[in-house]
């Protein structure tokens, strides 16, 4: 491919003709345009971001730091990346995942292969000619065989539904779009709405620092110690002595890395054998107790008493007990909304600067011009920090127009739901390929796993197109629908699906509630995958380049 620079020359007032257009620049973004580009293909990479990253470009928040170890929240493909980078904490924090970023993109000179700052406005499917044409708000247009978006499960940040939020005249801060500089709250009253796994991390480092600071809590998480490490040269010499062995044991595994896991229930034990286990996993931190017991999301009454456990740790924490029981969630089960990991989140609410606003008991009326109006009263503030999540999962997909065969747009198409095949291929939308779709694992595994695993499975599907002379590709509604039924069958067997969170869309008003993230784990997903490919591509329909070529 010529330089981008050249392309968006080209492209202003005219159209540029390419084999393939990716959507984003995350790492399943800088992943996939690498794999077309070593195919000798045409590619360009849009991503509305100013460089690589993706949402660790705009997470730039204080304590932003990833929840998976660094041997897992990793790229496999390339030895050579993964003996050169030397990873200097367990958990990486957002500086050091975007350095790893940039250095993937030095590494393999992908800058040239993106245009930055644009975003796309249009995807449209042309019936005619048999190709995408993509539009961005920068005027350009292109004209692409292949449509493959990698705009990832969470990057279209949502605003709190408050009444007000335009008339405060303070600081407004946005987790997922951070300024690029320091912020200094020292000697300030600040507000943070949204206590996730954003929201929790923001506390702990926001806590720190602050005048006076007021957490808005509406829905307590559960969050456990993370007890990061830094690595020390021995161990990160071991990583890489072994990372073949590594690789082999994360993609054969539930959850598409190496933390532990098991198979043992939780009744199969003694009680005193049961509380020790949890007391060990409590003191290891990081995602230990996920990996504890094999059915803490199938068996209501083993979640019921791993939650008991964990809000009778906070409650040893937190020194105020009305305090400690606002914090202690309730109502929902562990481990169905997001499992947050945290380094003294529950200490900083002993601090008397800190304090906890709990509105289940006193809900937020509106945001004026001075602060957060509660049915109690005002809270007075310099700076709000919103920490509110995202439109997850069809966000991105749904913030612009992609219209399929005979002018369908996705948006009429997934109004009750996402559905796809394989979370990878859209009915009605021809060589529209989505990496991380709605429908695969998504959230519920190792992200980078699963981009690396779709990425190959989508260029695997391309060489077979190549050497069967097929132009176009596309999922059958039944077979879309036979996919949705797995996904839809092993969503009922789990309880993840009896809370309110952004899994279900019950974070956005007026999204269709529902589970529509494969279940089953990575392992699991890929077996599904891979057996599409051993059929032989059975439920895909294929057209030929000799048949576009009569029409």
């Amino acid at each position: 491919m010529g330089d981008t620079e050249e392309l968006q020359r080209r492209a202003a007032g005219s159209i540029v003709t390419l084999d393939a257009v990716v959507v984003g620049a995350g790492f399943g973004g800088m992943y996939m345009t690498y794999r077309l580009r070593e195919r000798g293909m045409r590619v360009i990479g849009i991503e509305a971001g100013g460089d690589v990253g993706g949402v660790w470009y705009w997470n730039r928040y204080p304590g932003a730091r990833c929840d998976l170890m660094c041997v897992d929240y990793s790229y496999s493909f390339s030895d050579e990346i993964q003996q050169e980078w030397t990873w200097s904490e367990q958990f990486a924090a957002q500086p050091e995942i975007l350095a790893y970023a940039n250095f993937v993109a030095d590494k393999l000179d992908l800058r040239k292969d993106f245009t930055f700052a644009t975003r796309v406005t249009s995807a449209v499917w042309d019936d005619v000619r048999r190709l995408w044409t993509v539009k961005t708000d920068q005027g350009d247009t292109y004209e692409a065989t292949y449509c493959i978006m990698a705009t990832g499960p969470l990057s279209i940040p949502k605003d709190p539904e408050i009444a007000g939020l335009d008339r405060f005249e303070g600081d407004i801060f946005r987790a997922q779009k951070w300024p690029h500089e320091q912020v200094d709250f020292s000697g300030r009253r600040v507000g943070l709405i949204g206590t996730g796994s954003t929201g929790i991390q923001i506390v702990t480092e926001v806590g720190k620092a602050v005048g006076e600071f007021y957490v808005f809590q509406r829905t307590p998480s559960f969050t456990m110690p993370m007890r990061n490490d830094k690595l020390d040269p021995e161990h990160v010499s071991e990583i890489k002595d072994h990372y073949t062995g590594l690789r082999a044991a994360a993609r054969a595994s539930l959850l598409g890395g190496v933390r532990p896991s098991s198979t043992r229930p939780f009744f199969s034990l003694p009680r005193a054998q049961r509380l020790q286990l949890m007391e060990d996993a409590w003191k290891a931190g990081g995602h230990a107790f996920l990996g504890t017991f094999s059915d803490l999301m199938s068996n209501p009454d083993a979640n019921d008493q791993v939650a008991e456990f964990v809000r009778g740790k906070i409650g040893e924490v937190v020194e105020d007990p009305k305090i400690a029981e606002a914090l202690k969630p309730r109502g929902y089960p562990i481990f169905a909304r997001r499992p947050c990991l945290d380094t003294d989140y529950y200490e900083q609410f002993n601090k008397p600067n800190v304090h906890l606003i709990d509105l289940f008991t006193n809900p937020i009326v509106e945001i004026t011009k001075a602060g957060v109006k509660l049915q109690s009263g005002e809270v007075p503030l310099d700076a709000l920090i919103l920490a509110t999540g995202y439109d997850g999962l069809t966000g991105a997909l749904m913030a612009f127009e992609v219209r399929g065969r005979d002018g369908l747009d996705l948006r009429e198409k997934w109004q009750d739901g996402a559905i796809s095949y394989l979370g990878l291929m859209l009915a009605g939308f021809p060589n529209l390929f989505m990496v991380c779709g709605a429908n695969g694992p998504a959230a519920l595994a190792n992200i980078i796993s699963i981009n690396e695993q779709n990425v190959d499975w989508i260029c695997s599907l391309m060489d077979h197109m190549e050497a069967t002379g097929m132009a176009i590709a596309e999922p059958t509604r039944e077979s879309e629908e036979r996919w949705m039924e797995i996904v839809r069958m092993l969503a009922e067997k789990t309880l993840l699906s009896k809370a309110n969170t952004w899994y279900v869309g019950a974070n956005v008003e007026g999204k269709t509630r529902g589970l529509t993230m494969f279940a089953g784990g990575f392992s699991k997903y890929d077996e599904y995958c891979q057996a599409a490919v051993d059929s032989g591509y059975a439920e895909l329909v294929f057209e030929s380049a000799g048949a576009l070529a009569d029409a």
